[in-house]
This record gives C-alpha cells, sequence and structure tokens, in this order.
C-alpha cells in the first residue's frame, strides 16, 4: 500500500473484465467531474472540535439486542496496551465488541475481557467459532465456555459459527449446539459469519432453515445497487458503457430478504480493501474515505450496523464521527469513485472465488490473496504471517509456476502468479 495517492497513468490500464471500458485514468477524470473533496493531509478531529461520538443505534433484527451503527472489531488486538483501545471506544459511546475465539490466537478474546470487566452491562459482545461437521455439540459447548472464561463473562449476546463457506456446517451437530446453549441462557442470538465464494449458498440455506438470528458479511460500496446507479447516473457523460467488477453478485437480495425476515445484518470489511493512505490527499475533516464508505453502507435499509477493526485511537474518532452522520452526498460519491479508480486492477475482490480452481497445483489463491490484504492493506504482517502458516495449500507451487494457469482467472485482471509470488516471499 502506498504512503501517498499516485499520479494517474499516462496510459490507460487493461480494463478490469470482459465487456467494460472502465480504466484508472477515466474513472480518475470522471470521478473529479462529480466533485472534489481535497485537504492538505489525514482528516482527524482536532481541539477545536468536539470529540465524536456514537450518534446512532439500531435494533439488530427481532434479536431485541441493541448496537450502534459503528461496532468495534477486535481482529487486531495483540498486546495488553490495546485495552486502551476498548477503553476510547467505550468513551466515544461504542458499545458492541465483535471478536472471535481464532483471532491473534485467543489473545483478542483475553484482552477484551479484561478490558471490559465492571463495564459488561453497559455493552453487547460477539464472539465466534469456526464450527465443522466433525466438531459435536459437546465440543463446540466446550469452545463456548472457553470463550465465555476468556470474555469473563457467563453469556454471550451473539455467538456465530465463523467464516461459514459450507452448508455442512451448519448441520445438526451446530443446531443441537446452539438451541441447547440458548436454552441454558449462555447465548442471546444465533449468527453466521462469511466472506467466501459459497457465502450466498450459505445465506440461503440458513434463511430457509431458520437457523439464524444475525449475519456478519462483508459488504462494500461497490456491492451496492445504490452506488452502481448513483455512478452511471453522475458520470454517464464520461463512461457510457460503466460497468463495475463486484463479487457476490446476489448479494443485496440476501441482505433485503434477511432483513424483511426479521434476520438482523452486520456488514464488514465495507472498506473495500481499505488502502486509506491512497486517499489522504484527497481528504478533509469530516470528509474521509472510510466515512463516506460507512455512510454509504449503512444507507442502505437492510443493513443494521458495521464492524470495523479499530487500531489506533485517531482511527477509533475517524470512524465514529461517521455515526449517524446522515445520507451519503455526491461528495462522498467522488472519493469512493477515486478510490475504485485508483485500486481498479489492483486489488482482489474478496470474495469472487473465480480463481479458486485455476491451480493445477492446488493453491488456495482466495487465501493467499486475502493474508496479502492483511499484510499489505490491513498493516498488520505478524498476523498476516501467522494466518499464512495455516493455508493448506500456500504460494509456493507459484515459484516454479510459469504463471500461464491462472492468467486469465481474475476478473478484475490481477497478476495472480506475480503477487502470490510476491506474498509467498512476504510471509512465508
Amino acid at each position: 500500500m502506498a504512503d501517498a495517492p499516485e499520479a494517474p497513468r499516462a496510459q490507460t490500464t487493461p480494463p478490469p473484465g470482459p465487456g467494460t471500458d472502465l480504466t484508472r485514468r477515466a474513472f480518475l477524470r470522471a470521478s473529479g467531474a462529480v466533485g472534489t473533496a481535497v485537504a492538505t493531509g489525514a482528516a482527524r478531529p482536532d481541539a477545536a472540535r468536539p470529540a465524536p461520538s456514537i450518534r446512532n443505534r439500531v435494533q439488530l433484527g427481532r434479536t431485541g439486542i441493541e448496537i450502534p451503527d459503528i461496532s468495534f472489531g477486535s481482529f487486531s488486538l495483540e498486546a495488553d496496551a490495546d485495552e486502551a483501545l476498548v477503553h476510547h471506544a467505550l468513551d466515544r459511546g461504542v458499545t458492541h465488541f465483535d471478536t472471535a475465539e481464532g483471532y491473534t490466537e485467543g489473545r483478542a478474546e483475553k484482552i477484551l475481557g479484561r478490558a471490559l470487566q465492571g463495564r459488561r452491562d453497559e455493552v453487547t459482545i460477539t464472539t465466534k467459532y469456526w464450527a465443522v461437521p466433525e466438531n459435536s455439540a459437546a465440543h463446540q459447548m466446550k469452545m463456548l465456555e472457553q470463550s465465555l472464561r476468556h470474555l469473563k463473562t457467563d453469556y454471550v449476546d451473539i455467538y456465530m459459527n465463523h467464516a461459514v463457506n459450507d452448508v455442512d456446517r451448519l448441520g445438526e451437530e451446530w443446531q443441537a449446539f446452539a438451541t441447547r446453549a440458548k436454552e441454558e441462557g449462555k447465548i442471546r442470538a444465533i449468527g453466521m459469519s462469511g466472506h467466501a465464494p459459497r457465502l450466498a449458498q450459505c445465506m440461503e440455506y440458513a434463511l430457509d432453515q431458520s437457523l439464524v438470528d444475525v449475519f456478519l458479511v462483508a459488504y462494500s460500496f461497490a456491492q451496492q445497487p445504490s452506488f452502481k446507479d448513483s455512478l452511471k447516473a453522475y458520470l454517464s457523460d464520461w463512461l457510457p458503457s460503466l460497468d463495475i467488477v463486484a463479487s457476490q453478485a446476489r448479494l443485496p437480495e440476501l441482505i433485503a430478504r434477511a432483513h424483511g425476515e426479521g434476520v438482523g445484518v452486520m456488514v464488514m470489511k465495507t472498506l473495500k480493501g481499505a488502502r486509506m493512505n491512497d486517499m489522504r490527499a484527497f481528504e478533509r475533516p469530516g470528509r474521509t474515505f472510510s466515512q463516506a464508505a460507512f455512510r454509504w453502507v449503512l444507507s442502505d435499509p437492510s443493513v443494521d450496523g458495521l464492524v470495523i477493526s479499530m487500531t489506533s485511537t485517531d482511527a477509533i474518532d475517524e470512524f465514529v464521527e461517521a455515526s449517524g452522520s446522515g445520507e451519503p452526498d455526491r461528495e462522498d460519491l467522488a472519493l469512493l469513485a477515486r478510490y475504485l479508480a485508483k485500486n481498479v486492477g489492483t486489488s482482489c475482490l474478496i470474495g469472487c472465488g473465480d480463481c479458486a480452481s485455476s491451480c493445477p497445483a492446488g493453491v488456495e489463491i482466495p487465501d493467499v490473496m486475502r493474508m496479502r490484504m492483511y499484510d499489505l492493506d490491513y498493516r498488520q504482517p505478524t498476523i498476516a504471517r501467522r494466518e499464512y502458516a495455516q493455508v493448506g495449500r500456500n504460494a509456493l507451487a507459484c515459484l516454479s509456476c510459469s504463471g500461464t494457469p491462472c492468467a486469465t482467472a481474475c476478473p478484475s485482471g490481477l497478476d495472480i502468479a506475480g503477487l502470490a509470488r510476491d506474498t509467498h516471499h512476504r510471509l512465508a
């Protein structure tokens, strides 16, 4: 991830996929035509402005659980000092905390538990476990009880089957466990999280079988029909054949269905790669890329709230400032369009999966690209290396491959082989 925005290239890059004339240069010019959001540096609250605070709270579907529209993601809680981030978020009105049994090898739950001691009645908590069909209901109960000990509580508000990409993971053992855990008061609501290629299939199955109270899914502005429609309306003179490559084409309809059936909808990965430093020169206070992205996704009537990893006090303040800040406008559209323009053809569509079966050596390309995102975009190299070590078939085979098998597999035109080789050198 670049530290400063790169200049438009003299020549246009190849289009991101079949049937589109969208290029970086054309899109940059078009986004400037919508409106310009320019600042001299990163937009942060200054001493003259009041401290930001959560301004909107919502009921999460039929659960009766109230959450802020912007919640604390603990994916990167690593050290004891990170308890201060939790306290800072609480001071800003953030009262929902999302974690998982596997985040930072269990440290995230423990840090969160210590930080929330004495304040449990002020907050709601989600935690998750990667349950597979082979895990018995009894085993899953043991994992829940371990999480409760880590979190220093006797219940969690939402307990999710983590990163589901196979309907078999929502089978009889998971259902038996979930029913018992709710009956015993250890869980208030059952959920499912996901961001992989078969997310839509798993969501539909969960809805058909009435298996969940809450979804947490990867969903960004680029997947919203309202964003695409706005771009077409405002940029039609510049890009008459505009087409945006997006993953999970059925996701908007399934989110709407879930909301209509009273299932809570929370979303994650709303920053589409989180390459925020690319945008700093185009921002001003109260008008940052992240705030525009949040406004856009929260304007979807089917979305109850979002979860975002909070890694610094400055980031918390920037994120919280978007809470309850109203509908997105043309200036937000300009920022989001510029972000897409800068990253078209260079950013993996998380959840796409078109490349998954293209490697004859079985390299798990989507996972490799996700670890690359953690390293370069999220700037979490320690976590990226740890996660990369768990990938069953990493990019080792790519080092001796011509790159031909996967050369045309990416709808965004990524150089899969080159990026995979670089990722292996970085993280292996």
